[in-house]
């Protein structure tokens, strides 16, 4: 029986349902592993993605970026 993966399923929840879930992670300490890059290292991130390179997801820190303007 094939299962909808985590993403797709997110999808259809509604924001009740993503609640809970963000609310079951805290509660369980459920973390996710990200790299966090600064904004001009994008273009750097988007090379490593086509390679292949990447352990984690990134995530794009736009908040220091914008406190550096």
């Amino acid at each position: 029986m094939n299962q909808p993966n985590i993403g797709e399923k997110i999808i259809t929840w509604g924001l009740k349902e993503t609640q809970e879930m963000i609310d079951f992670a805290g509660k369980h300490n459920v973390t996710a592993d990200v790299e966090v890059v600064p904004i001009d290292y994008v273009n750097t991130a988007m090379e490593r993605l086509e390679k292949a390179d990447v352990r984690y997801r990134f995530v794009i820190d736009i908040g220091n970026t914008l406190k550096a303007a």
